[in-house]
């Protein structure tokens, strides 16, 4: 539901002060010569406990198989060609490479559909949709089914790896995108276990997180606090803190609104719609609306 904007009285225009803003580092022209993104809006309420929304169907379980099925054939190609050529270190290295750039991309990518779109942006609306959602109600995501929560990025997984598979047999490459590719597709469920109390994770999970490997909840908290500008990357946040001091992301928005005029949704005030609701309290009033 859109947040229908108030009237007033002429004669107490004047009267109103504008709201404060959050503006990046940089001085910005005050003229978009584009429109900007579409604002985050509240939505009725929260997805239900029972809500069939976040449960998993064979349309998303198909999804992740093929997702998985497709970084598997690269793993066991890249082992296969390793084997044959007795070459162990650069698969490996290439390995670790991949899941690091896997990091940063996730970063990337949660950023991008933070500030930009909306539900209506073609491909990418749903997601950038979902994310607007998840500010509001981050807790959903510990609710939502395995396959649920990661069949977008295993189709886009399966659509992206399976010509590699088909064309590449160098061990060193197959070893990068299988490991690149398995972590971006994996990492909205680090995502969902940064939002999920320690006490219900798994041990493994939790050693994970606390030995850096997965993105903790700790450090992923801060990304739900005002100005929720930082910290996007989420499968084990390494890249958080140099793109964050780096100012990595405010002159990419920077960039992006000289060349087409368009404001990131971080440049203005954050409104209830970045504002996370207490669980009990979303619920009683789904239940009661």
């Amino acid at each position: 539901m859109a947040i229908l904007p108030q009237r007033h009285h002429p004669r107490i225009l004047n009267q109103i002060a504008p709201p404060t803003r959050i503006h990046s580092s940089a001085t910005a022209p005050p003229r978009p010569r584009r429109p900007n993104p579409s604002p985050i809006t509240l939505a009725p309420g929260p997805p239900l406990p029972n809500d069939p929304t976040l449960r998993s169907n064979w349309s998303h379980r198909a999804w992740l198989a093929s997702g998985c099925t497709t970084v598997l054939i690269s793993l066991s190609k890249s082992i296969e060609a390793a084997a044959v050529s007795h070459t162990y270190l650069e698969p490996i290295l290439a390995a670790l490479l991949g899941y690091v750039l896997a990091d940063l991309g996730s970063g990337v990518y949660h950023w991008g559909i933070d500030n930009y779109g909306g539900a209506e942006t073609p491909v990418f609306g749903a997601q950038i949709d979902a994310f607007q959602g998840h500010h509001r109600w981050p807790w959903t995501i510990t609710r939502r089914q395995f396959a649920n929560n990661l069949h977008a990025l295993a189709r886009a997984v399966a659509f992206t790896v399976t010509p590699i598979n088909l064309i590449c047999g160098d061990a060193t490459a197959l070893a990068f995108v299988a490991a690149c590719s398995g972590f971006i597709m994996f990492s909205q469920q680090s995502h969902a276990w940064a939002h999920t109390t320690r006490s219900k994770l798994p041990p493994l999970v939790a050693a994970l997180q606390d030995a850096g490997v997965l993105v903790s909840r700790t450090q992923h908290a801060a990304h739900h606090r005002a100005p929720y500008n930082n910290n996007y990357c989420i499968v084990s946040g390494v890249w958080n803190e140099v793109l964050d001091a780096s100012k990595f992301f405010e002159i990419l928005e920077m960039l992006i609104f000289f060349r087409f005029g368009v404001r990131p949704r971080s440049w203005t005030e954050p409104n209830a719609g970045w504002t996370e609701e207490d669980e009990a309290e979303a619920e009683a009033t789904s239940l009661l609306s």
